[in-house]
């Protein structure tokens, strides 16, 4: 058993509305020096050991992100 993190963020030429929010919102806290922020999502899987790269890209840009518009990462 092995543990997948996957993570999916918006490209970068995809507006983020609640990215920029957030930087908003640090000014106004009083943090500087932040100038862009990505939201994005977070999956941790559990797999078998028989589960292979090519089936987790597969997965990953099929049903956990939008290829048109999102990245993702994937790490054993």
């Amino acid at each position: 058993m092995a543990r997948v993190v996957v993570d999916v963020v918006l490209k970068p030429e995809i507006l983020d509305p609640q990215g920029q929010a957030i930087v908003g919102a640090l000014g106004r806290l009083g943090v500087h020096g932040v100038t862009d922020v990505r939201q994005g999502k977070h999956f941790e899987l559990d797999v078998d050991d028989s589960v292979d790269d090519e089936t987790l890209g597969r997965l990953a840009d099929t049903l956990l992100a939008n290829p048109v518009i999102e990245n993702f990462t994937i790490r054993r």
